[in-house]
C-alpha cells in the first residue's frame, strides 16, 4: 500500500475543478520550450564565462559535464541556476571558469548543445540565481470547447494556481519518495552529497504539497490566515501577519503578497490560527520533520499560489499553444494540470527550482 504522502505529492487536488479533458504534452522536444530569465546581465568580469546555452535531448547535469569536458575543467566548477529535463528545448545559463586561452564553443562535439552567447562574468552561477522562466508549450490531441477553455484560462489569470511541486521533483516513478520513506524508517542516506540533497528536497516537497493540498481542499490556498507568514511576491522573504486587515487583503488581491506553506526543517512554524492549522496537518508526519531537523536542514517557506504572467492560449491548426512566465521554483506542468490531464513522452520537463 502506498504511503499517504505519495498521492498528495504526485496527484494533489486541483483548485479550479476537474480537468477539461486530456492532452498530449512533449510528443517532441519542441513542444516544451523554456527560456531562463536571469534578471541581471553579465558583468564583464574575468573569473568566469557566462554562457547562454540551447540544449535539447540532454538534462542540465549532463550538459554541465559536457561543457566541463570541452573547457577542460572539473564538472563541479560549472555553475547553473536551475535544472531542466532532457525532453525539452531549454535555453539556460551556465558559468565556466575562464582559462588563459578562450574556449571555441563552436567546436562542441555534441550537437545537442549550442552556445548562443559567451560573456565575461565575475562569479560562478549559483542554484536559484534566476528571476524565473518563460514557457512556450504545445499541447496535442486536445478536444475542448473554446468557450469552456476560455473560462478556465480566465480563472487562472484571475486567481493563479496552487504552487505545487511537480512530480518531476520526486524522481522517475516517485523514486525519491521511496528513498525518503526508507531513510525515515531507519535506512541509510546515500553517500553522495547530491543524492542526499535530493532526498532532503523530496521530503520537504512532499510535506509542502500535503499542506497545500489541504488548503486547496478547504479553499484557503489563496487566502490569508491570522498568524500567516506572508511571502513578498518575487522575493525570497516573508513577514508575519497577526491580523488580516484591509491593506493586506488589497495587496493579496493584486498579487503583491501570497500565503505560504512549510518547507520543514530547523525553525519555528507560524503562530495563531495558521500555525495551529498547519501543525494539525503535519502531525501525522512528525517523523519526517524530526529526521530533517536532526540532519540540520533549515526550514523555509514557499508561496502557496503562483500567477502565470502573460498567460496566452492560442490554437495553431489542431495544436493548443500556451505561453506564460513563472517565477523561479514554480512548475509549468502544474499550470497545465489545472487545464488538462496530460500524457507525455516524459514525465519530466523542468525543475525550475533555483
Amino acid at each position: 500500500m502506498s504511503h499517504p504522502l505519495q498521492a498528495g505529492a504526485l496527484s494533489p487536488p486541483r483548485a479550479h475543478g476537474p480537468a477539461l479533458g486530456t492532452a498530449t504534452l512533449k510528443s517532441v522536444a519542441e513542444d516544451f520550450v523554456v527560456d531562463e530569465v536571469l534578471g541581471f546581465e553579465p558583468d564583464g568580469g574575468v573569473g568566469h564565462r557566462l554562457l547562454h546555452v540551447e540544449k535539447r535531448g540532454v538534462d542540465t547535469l549532463h550538459a554541465a559535464r559536457l561543457l566541463a569536458r570541452h573547457a577542460g575543467v572539473a564538472p563541479r566548477d560549472v555553475g547553473f541556476a536551475g535544472l531542466k529535463d532532457r525532453h525539452a528545448v531549454a535555453r539556460q545559463w551556465f558559468t565556466v571558469p575562464a582559462g588563459r586561452t578562450p574556449v571555441d564553443w563552436s567546436t562542441l562535439p555534441d550537437e545537442r548543445l549550442r552556445v548562443c552567447r559567451d560573456d565575461g562574468h565575475s562569479r560562478k552561477l549559483r542554484r536559484g540565481a534566476l528571476r524565473g522562466n518563460r514557457f512556450h508549450l504545445r499541447l496535442r490531441d486536445v478536444h475542448v470547447d473554446a468557450a469552456i477553455l476560455a473560462e478556465r484560462v480566465a480563472l487562472l489569470r484571475q486567481h493563479g494556481v496552487p504552487n505545487y511541486f511537480g512530480p518531476q521533483r520526486f524522481g522517475r516513478d516517485g523514486d525519491n519518495i521511496t528513498a525518503v520513506l526508507h531513510w525515515v524508517d531507519g535506512g541509510a542516506l546515500p553517500n553522495a552529497r547530491e543524492a542526499r540533497a535530493f532526498v532532503y528536497s523530496a521530503a520537504r516537497s512532499m510535506l509542502f504539497n500535503a499542506v497545500l493540498a489541504a488548503r486547496v481542499n478547504e479553499g484557503t490556498w489563496g487566502h490569508l490566515l491570522p498568524g500567516e507568514r506572508v511571502n513578498l511576491a518575487g522575493r525570497n522573504s516573508w513577514f508575519v501577519a497577526d491580523v488580516i486587515d484591509e491593506t493586506l487583503l488589497e495587496r493579496l488581491a493584486r498579487f503583491d503578497i501570497h500565503p505560504t506553506g512549510p518547507m520543514p526543517g530547523r525553525a519555528e512554524g507560524p503562530g495563531g490560527v495558521a500555525g495551529d492549522w498547519e501543525a494539525a496537518v503535519l502531525a501525522p508526519h512528525h517523523a519526517i520533520i524530526e529526521a530533517l531537523t536532526a540532519a540540520g536542514v533549515e526550514a523555509a517557506r514557499r508561496a502557496t499560489r503562483v500567477v502565470p504572467e502573460g498567460f496566452e492560449a492560442q490554437w495553431e491548426d489542431d495544436v493548443l499553444s500556451l505561453v506564460f512566465a513563472l517565477p523561479a521554483g514554480s512548475y509549468a506542468t502544474m499550470v497545465v494540470r489545472e487545464l488538462f490531464e496530460t500524457s507525455s513522452f516524459s514525465e519530466g520537463g523542468e525543475d525550475a527550482q533555483g
